[in-house]
């Protein structure tokens, strides 16, 4: 595998962060007992089977966006699949701020 497979990528587009989440098998959560009121707290992705299973709960991609902007964060990933031909999971929700150079998907 090249470097350039291997390397992550940013994107701040809600419509392809939903679709790259759920095309394996991903949801929008948050982690329990972080936030209060409106506000969801720490967000995460999870997918079933993974260890967020008793500390996340899962919540709507609108209350997730809604943060995700309020929070500036930006979707880092990969697109690749992992030599047993399954979509790469890796993913992780960081700060906008530093990545306005990058390239955005």
């Amino acid at each position: 595998m090249s470097k350039s497979e291997r390397s992550a990528h940013t994107t701040t587009d809600h419509d392809f962060i939903r679709r790259w989440v759920e095309e394996r098998g991903g949801r929008p959560t948050h982690v329990k007992r972080t936030g209060g009121g409106d506000d969801p707290g720490i967000l995460r992705i999870d997918f079933p089977g993974y260890s967020g299973e008793g500390s996340l709960e899962e919540i709507g991609w609108e209350e997730f966006f809604e943060k995700f902007e309020e929070s500036e964060l930006a979707f880092l990933h990969r697109d690749i699949k992992g030599d047993d031909g399954e979509l790469d999971r890796f993913n992780k929700l960081v700060s906008r701020k530093g990545r306005e150079d990058e390239d955005e998907e």
